[in-house]
């Protein structure tokens, strides 16, 4: 479909019309901003303009999706998924997936495409974002990047991928056989083994050390291994002037307007429940039990989701071992393909049978921490926008989708939510400068603050010695009602006195 050709809605007013015709002609012709004649422009300011990309984000839930489609009635738009698990092919319910026919017609790119038994990083979105976006611009059409993984968008907008010099070692040391085998024998050794690894880390560079939490156990084995590779200290790597910069507005691949669709929290995590109530009738454990693997692991590729993992001791007991299992732990094709069918057709027999049987029991609670995880979901991207905008100073512009989602309104979708972004977007086409400052109001003091924080860890010796990993962690936890009921505790249990409530603090100060 040329996106050229594509047209305002009908339904849109002829000054609307008028408007969008302005911001169609401002994204062919970028400089051609007044109406006038099209000024002069040196090679090196040509050379020096930028791409015009829209980037829609936001809470899983709260209507990305639907705005992104929404915006062909006023933009030629074409879609790029920045969802780290609808980028893989299945699972169309689960991942929610927007069905072709909902698609009205619009391009929709990396969605469901990729291997879904391979890790997509973020490096290869971004790798296969970018000759995407070139591609839509040289159609003359706007491209609009959809998603709720905010690594991804990191990526694609900022021209450090943490850190592009360690690209080939990163290649060479981290993604080698003998890695993913040493990270594979630290997991099977047990508990142990891993602080061993930590403490081990600690000794030989406590900076990197201090970077990591205790518990992220894989990525303390890759920097071990890159260290007995190359013999270079994780932490001279990962504090180069890319890892500065990680993230960070200044110096952009695109000229960027980020739109965030939002909503409160309540009204949010309600839908959320209501939702996967709808997947679970919509086949939901089929499709998870078409994947389904006696020995799978939950921390690559597709089975990463939010509502796989949470049905495996349902599926360990659903399945009868006399069916058997292939020497690699899946299903024999036969019997699969039958139990698909049967727990589309009886999920809700087992759900409302009359005894409280293993199977109800388990199913329930399964469905119970799907809920859960994606309720928690919600609060992590809520708290990474914020961080965008904190530490890393994206001006991202809210729109409210709150009454929508309560009210499954129509009007207050088009009047509060489509109205407004398409307002910043007409604003963002049709002037020369960006939807974000430029960046020099975030060099200086902010962009040491973000690289100090990130090499700062913070032990809460009120909670057990919980560590937390840079300012933003430690802000956030202190925000937390369960720190804040045990330095109550603590306060009455000590006459108010603070020794026991203070923190550690470890830093770098190179």
């Amino acid at each position: 479909m040329s996106c050229t050709a594509r047209l305002p809605s009908e339904r849109s007013t002829e000054r609307e019309m008028e408007s969008d015709s302005a911001a169609e002609e401002a994204l062919q012709n970028p400089s051609n901003t007044d109406g006038g004649e099209k000024p002069t422009v040196t090679k090196k300011e040509e050379k020096e303009e930028k791409p015009k990309v829209v980037v829609i984000m936001g809470p899983t839930g709260s209507g990305k999706s639907k705005l992104a489609i929404d915006l062909a009635a006023h933009f030629p738009v074409e879609i790029i998924n920045a969802d780290s698990m609808q980028v893989y092919r299945g699972l169309d319910v689960l991942t929610n997936k927007v069905p072709i026919s909902d698609q009205e017609g619009v391009p929709h790119h990396l969605l469901g495409t990729v291997n879904p038994s391979v890790e997509f990083t973020a490096k290869d979105f971004r790798d296969s974002a970018i000759p995407l976006i070139n591609e839509i611009l040289s159609r003359n059409c706007l491209p609009v990047i959809v998603g709720g993984t905010n690594y991804y968008i990191q990526a694609l907008v900022s021209p450090f991928l943490l850190d592009d010099t360690t690209t080939d070692l990163d290649e060479s040391f981290l993604n080698h056989p003998s890695g993913d085998e040493q990270a594979d024998h630290a997991a099977d050794s047990g508990r142990e083994s891993f602080n061993y690894s930590y403490d081990h880390l600690k000794e030989l560079d406590p900076v990197a050390a201090n970077r990591l939490h205790p518990n992220n156990h894989r990525k303390i084995n890759q920097y071990l291994n890159l260290y007995a590779r190359s013999g270079i200290l994780p932490s001279k790597i990962y504090q180069g002037k890319a890892a500065e910069n990680w993230g960070c507005m200044d110096n952009y691949r695109f000229h960027c307007c980020f739109i965030c669709v939002d909503a409160d929290i309540p009204v949010l995590d309600r839908y959320v429940e209501q939702r996967v109530d709808s997947m679970i009738d919509a086949g939901l454990l089929g499709e998870v039990s078409e994947i389904y693997n006696y020995n799978a692991e939950y921390t690559r590729g597709l089975r990463q989701a939010i509502g796989v993992r949470e049905f495996d001791n349902f599926l360990r007991v659903y399945i009868s071992d006399e069916k058997g299992h292939d020497s690699t732990g899946s299903l024999f094709v036969q019997s699969k393909n039958k139990d698909v069918k049967l727990l589309k057709d009886n999920t809700r027999e087992i759900l409302h049978s009359s005894d409280d049987n293993q199977l109800k029991i388990l199913l329930a609670e399964a469905i119970d921490k799907v809920k859960a995880n994606t309720r928690r979901l919600v609060r992590v991207q809520k708290r990474r926008l914020t961080r965008l905008q904190t530490f890393f100073g994206w001006n991202i512009h809210y729109v409210d989708a709150t009454e929508f989602i309560s009210c499954k309104s129509d009007e207050l979708w088009a009047g509060q939510v489509v109205s407004s972004a398409v307002n910043v977007i007409r604003a963002f086409l049709t002037e020369e400068r960006s939807a974000v400052p430029d960046s020099e109001t975030h060099v200086g003091s902010g962009m040491k603050s973000v690289e100090r924080n990130l090499w700062t860890q913070y032990i809460c010796k009120a909670c057990g010695n919980r560590v937390l990993r840079g300012a933003h962690e430690w802000e956030q936890h202190k925000q937390g009602r369960g720190h804040r009921k045990r330095i109550c505790r603590l306060l009455k249990s000590q006459g108010h006195s603070n020794s026991l409530v203070e923190q550690e603090v470890i830093s770098n100060s190179s």
